[in-house]
């Protein structure tokens, strides 16, 4: 990783320049802090967490970082936001002895938020890259979604909440979209019916949040479910009180339809970037100027795109940057702070590829996601690397392993 995405620019700055384990524990014994507006965040180190960061810094609180095991044990209050594939994520809390502490943490009921990857951990085990055993929190097996009759898959979108129990989370929830991005999914059963709190349906039911005493977990990403996401995780974060307001409810009962902005990012002469728009990417006005049409800057278009309603919105880098070294690439600034303002999913493309940069540097196409998607991303978009590599396994019939589809989805998730 580069130093970018540890030590970002202020936003008003602008760009930079350049088996079962349901078993217990070894006993681990920490006293927990009592800073009540701190809140404890484990991020083991993949995929996108800034998202989960600037709405807990947005709803007024600081953050405390999991370093240890025994940072997990004096939490007040534990947000795990799980991203990326299971097995990779179980390698490195068990290697680091955050495993059994997150086991005792949650034996002890201590207020616990699991997000996406966070609930799936919760479980005996998942079949991805499997079987590979879970934290045995819970009974059950995480399984992929079954494409065999048309499905698609991942499911990825504005889905409806059922709720089955009645929790303080999701108090006026029911009913609502929130957004969903996982091709894994944890089955309703006998054995594990107590712990539902609420469920979904994408071509079967399957378990989209938990409750049990202190313990909580959803399968969607409130941080990315815009006003009705913020309410939920204002309800973890403030326990006592009514948390943010909720949207209106309204009739929803399946997958919705999505409005995404798609905002092409260029720099202009100056070196500024901008939004512009033209055909293909003839974007200079015909006039005796020939400068590059100015549409606005991204993050103030996106945050309005945002407060105007988009579901999602997509930044497409046309220029590609590539003589940046990777840490200073301009979109990565612009993810940064638009992530701070907009709280449904960032979509990021252009320029994913195995690159040198100017100064000599190799960068993997997985070196580049992962820096977009430490920087605010929560999806990416692959253009022409997509189409090499179709185009290589359809000339060969074999999956080198190599090709930047595989590298990220092995490290990410194949959603």
């Amino acid at each position: 990783a580069t130093g970018a995405a540890n030590h970002p620019l202020p936003c008003s700055v602008g760009r930079p320049k350049g088996t079962n384990q349901r078993r217990r524990p070894a006993s681990l014994s920490v006293r927990a802090s009592s800073d009540a507006n701190t809140v404890t965040l484990l991020d083991y180190g993949a995929g996108n967490v800034r998202s989960v960061r600037n709405a807990i810094r947005h709803l007024g609180f600081n953050i405390r970082d999991v370093r240890s095991p025994e940072d997990i044990l004096a939490a007040d209050r534990l947000v795990f936001p799980g991203v990326g594939a299971f097995g990779s994520a179980m390698d490195v809390l068990n290697r680091t002895g955050m495993a059994d502490a997150l086991r005792e943490y949650i034996r002890r009921d201590r207020p616990f938020l699991g997000i996406c990857l966070g609930l799936q951990l919760l479980f005996d085990s998942s079949e991805e890259n499997g079987p590979v055993s879970g934290l045995g929190v819970i009974p059950g097996v995480v399984r992929r979604f079954d494409s065999s009759e048309g499905l698609i898959v991942p499911h990825i979108g504005w889905n409806a909440l059922q709720i089955t129990k009645d929790t303080q989370l999701l108090q006026g929830a029911d009913g609502h979209h929130v957004y969903f991005v996982h091709s894994y999914h944890a089955l309703p059963s006998d054995a594990n019916r107590d712990w539902i709190s609420s469920t979904c349906n994408y071509g079967e039911s399957f378990i989209s949040s938990i409750s049990m005493g202190n313990i909580e977990a959803v399968q969607f990403h409130p941080e990315k479910s815009g006003a009705t996401g913020l309410s939920i995780f204002e309800k973890f974060l403030s326990p006592n009180s009514s948390g943010a307001k909720a949207p209106a409810h309204r009739k929803a009962s399946k997958l919705a339809k999505r409005v995404i902005a798609c905002l092409d990012v260029r720099s202009n002469d100056n070196g500024d970037l901008v939004v512009t728009k033209g055909d293909q990417y003839d974007v200079r006005d015909h006039s005796s100027s020939k400068e590059v049409r100015n549409l606005g800057k991204p993050v103030e278009l996106a945050s309005q795109y945002y407060i105007d309603g988009a579901d999602e919105v997509s930044f497409l880098n046309i220029t590609g940057f590539r003589a940046f070294p990777l840490g200073d690439l301009p979109m990565l600034e612009v993810l940064r702070c638009a992530s701070e303002k907009v709280f449904v999913p960032l979509t990021v493309g252009g320029g994913i590829r195995d690159f040198t940069d100017g100064s000599g540097r190799y960068y993997s196409s997985l070196e580049v996601a992962s820096e977009y998607f430490r920087s605010g991303a929560d999806k990416i978009s692959i253009g022409s690397d997509a189409v090499f590599a179709a185009e290589a396994y359809l000339q060969t019939g074999v999956k080198t392993g190599k090709s930047s589809l595989e590298q990220i989805s092995r490290v990410y998730g194949n959603q």
